[in-house]
């Protein structure tokens, strides 16, 4: 069987080398040629444990390959962002763009018995948007169009482990879709189990688990925003109220970035914004963080003047992700107030983040006066007295 994976970012490169792992004939496609020239070069473009090594494995098997031109296959995944955008109203929406674009680019070359899987998080009805464009861009009758949406159930750091033994949701527009893509992924998994059903529960499947762990996240932010009017640890009351057996607070932070928790609530307030109250003020509680944040590290300077040293600009602990990254947020919200804000990266090679200088760990703690925990990054982790040596802010209560 041959597989083309549309998007080798994230998502969709683990996603090509677990099925070239699995036996298939995987080629990698994207627009991007630089992404291409490196992956050909024999190497990866982001970070992730184990993946750089499944990498050279499945490329020396002969089953992994790389091309920027779309050619005929058997199945089709697309895998690319799905980003939010703002219009003329603030209303948060779904920029289907690059789904549109790519169901274009398999439309032209799709044959009537082919497979399409989506992969990427989108709204309700995107697998149906899909199938139409498919159909008039291949002239198979659009109920003839063989569509799936399988959310990918993965996290940076673990995937080569997710991807292989987490469960997964195979929704489909027709029955034979459903028994293809099924028969896909249990070749995959390990461990996980299929469930199938119709591509609008899916749809809404992958939108509901990223969003209850939004509002989840919203409670712990909420909590340390009061705890700190009473001047209570939110670390240690939390860790007091986990002790009850039925109760699992999570950890403040900062804010929530990534692709999927800061993004998806949106995608379900988009279609529902009458219902959705819940949602939504979950979603403005973890927005406003890092601007509750900034506003208690202004308070507490010695100086305007002072640099503040932000420990952590990805969005979660040792992945080099960035996007909706809240400790980006909270730089620039600083920086705003004319603070002199550095960071300290260490998944980033680049000298500037998003116009914030990016700098080693031993300069950081030469040039701040003042330190912020972000985020709970192995090297910050394994060097806290140090970080305990200057003023600082714990955003995420790693020196508790």
């Amino acid at each position: 069987m041959k597989i083309t994976v549309m998007g080798l970012g994230y998502i969709g490169l683990p996603t090509a080398i677990t099925l070239a792992e699995a036996g298939n004939e995987v080629c990698g496609f994207d627009v991007n040629e630089k992404t291409i020239e490196t992956l050909q070069g024999g190497h990866i473009h982001i970070v992730e444990p184990g993946l750089q090594q499944a990498f050279e494995k499945a490329v020396a098997h002969g089953h992994l390959h790389f091309s920027s031109e779309l050619s005929r296959s058997d199945v089709f995944y697309i895998a690319v962002p799905t980003p939010f955008y703002q219009d003329e109203t603030g209303t948060h929406k779904a920029d289907l763009k690059y789904v549109e674009s790519a169901g274009r680019m398999a439309g032209k070359v799709l044959e009537a018995p082919n497979l399409v899987i989506l992969e990427s998080t989108v709204p309700p009805h995107t697998t149906e948007m899909l199938a139409r464009v498919l159909s008039e861009e291949s002239g198979i009758p659009m109920d003839e169009i063989h569509v799936a949406h399988c959310p990918e159930r993965v996290i940076p750091g673990n995937m080569m482990y997710e991807l292989k033994n987490n469960d997964r949701i195979v929704g489909a527009r027709t029955p034979e879709a459903a028994e293809m893509a099924a028969a896909i992924y249990e070749k995959v998994l390990e461990k996980g189990v299929v469930h199938k059903t119709d591509d609008l529960t899916a749809e809404m499947c992958k939108l509901t688990e990223n969003t209850f762990r939004d509002v989840n996240i919203a409670y712990a932010n909420e909590l340390s925003v009061i705890c700190d009017k009473m001047g209570i640890d939110v670390f240690e009351l939390i860790k007091l109220a986990n002790c009850h057996p039925r109760v699992n607070i999570l950890t403040p932070g900062v804010g929530v970035g990534g692709h999927c928790i800061a993004v998806d609530p949106w995608f379900i307030y988009e279609q529902f914004p009458a219902e959705a109250k819940v949602i939504l003020a979950a979603r403005e509680r973890n927005e406003n963080k890092p601007h509750f944040v900034a506003g208690k590290i202004v308070s507490e300077l010695g100086r305007v003047t002072d640099t503040v040293g932000v420990l952590g600009l990805s969005y979660k602990p040792d992945v080099d992700d960035m996007r909706e990254s809240p400790s980006i947020e909270l730089c620039h919200i600083l920086q705003g107030k004319g603070v002199n804000v550095i960071a300290c990266e260490p998944f980033a090679d680049a000298a500037e983040v998003q116009g914030i200088p990016n700098v080693s760990f031993d300069e950081i703690l030469s040039k701040a006066d003042y330190l912020v925990i972000t985020l709970g990054h192995t090297l910050f982790k394994d060097n806290k007295e140090l970080i305990k040596s200057k003023p600082y802010y714990d955003c995420v209560g790693l020196l508790e």
